[in-house]
């Protein structure tokens, strides 16, 4: 189960955070929010090479903060794209060619455990293409372009997708290159492989391992931070 390659896009421009810079480099903690995530995986034995994909502006800081912090697996910070598919594809390309197994981890998604993590991995060993994801907790309604509810989802069936997300480097590869010959963008790497018709297998998320996107998405994680210690 070692040898595995992490990419991790860290190029969203975070408009919802008001910022006004990548909400990646918010303190969390007295450390940035990419900080937190990327130390995750550094600290991992089954993680052997970790590319953090980043903004044209934003390279030159991520170099610092991997310097400062010492992380010793990040192999490449690249130049991602225009949107996050974009951005993963750049990630894919960095990585070693003997790194056969890839992990993509949301840079804004910093309360992933250790623990958590290696129960993943072994999860989902005996599959091609897994993600994690947790319960819907409210009610999902259907509307059309004017707001109006057209049915209510069932809510047994319904999970909401997080990252991490593993492919065996073949099949994200083939994926990647498919939708971008044809144009097509889905909203994870997930989505490339279901509309490839590929099975993507879902396990258990956890409900702590939140995206950092807004300013109550940051309280929230120092809350759960805080009371991890």
């Amino acid at each position: 189960m070692a040898n595995i390659g992490i990419v991790i896009p860290a190029a969203g421009q975070g408009k919802r955070m008001g910022a006004g810079y990548n909400k990646q480099f918010l303190m969390l903690m007295e450390k940035p929010i990419l900080a937190h995530t990327v130390r995750l995986f550094e600290e991992s034995d089954f993680v052997s090479e970790i590319v953090i994909v980043g903004a044209e502006g934003d390279i030159s800081v991520i170099k610092e903060l991997v310097y400062y912090q010492e992380f010793h697996k990040v192999a490449a910070v690249c130049i991602g794209g225009v949107l996050r598919q974009d951005s993963v594809r750049a990630g894919v390309r960095a990585l070693s060619p003997t790194i056969q197994r890839i992990v993509v981890h949301d840079g804004a998604r910093p309360l992933l455990t250790l623990q958590a993590f290696h129960k993943f991995l072994e999860e989902t060993r005996e599959y091609s293409a897994a993600i994690m994801g947790v319960p819907i907790k409210d009610t999902v309604k259907r509307v059309d372009i004017a707001g109006k509810v057209l049915d209510t989802l069932p809510r047994d069936y319904l999970r909401a997708a997080q990252t991490p997300q593993i492919f065996d480097r073949e099949i994200l590869e083939e994926a990647h290159q498919q939708a971008a010959s044809v144009g097509y963008y889905g909203t994870d790497d997930a989505s490339l492989l279901e509309w490839m018709g590929h099975p993507v297998q879902m396990v258990e998320g956890m409900q702590e391992n939140i995206k950092v996107t807004t300013p109550e998405d940051l309280l929230l994680a120092e809350r759960i931070l805080t009371q991890r210690r």
